[in-house]
């Protein structure tokens, strides 16, 4: 899981990170802490993001029987 996890979390952080700092962006806050304060929230918050999906696809495909 941890590998999976590992590769995950680099698709998963960048993708939010990318999302929050545009949000902020088009809601017209374009100073440096706005900016920055988005992007540590789309970090964090990819954290368990990563750990649910991880999760989900194990769990997906996890043989039955």
């Amino acid at each position: 899981m941890a590998r999976l996890s590992a590769i995950l979390f680099a698709v998963v952080a960048t993708s939010l990170m990318g999302v929050f700092v545009i949000a902020v962006l088009v809601i017209g806050m374009d100073t440096w802490k706005p900016v920055t304060l988005a992007a540590a929230a789309g970090f964090v918050l990819s954290i368990p993001v990563t750990w649910l999906v991880s999760r989900q696809i194990l769990a997906a495909t996890k043989p039955r029987g």
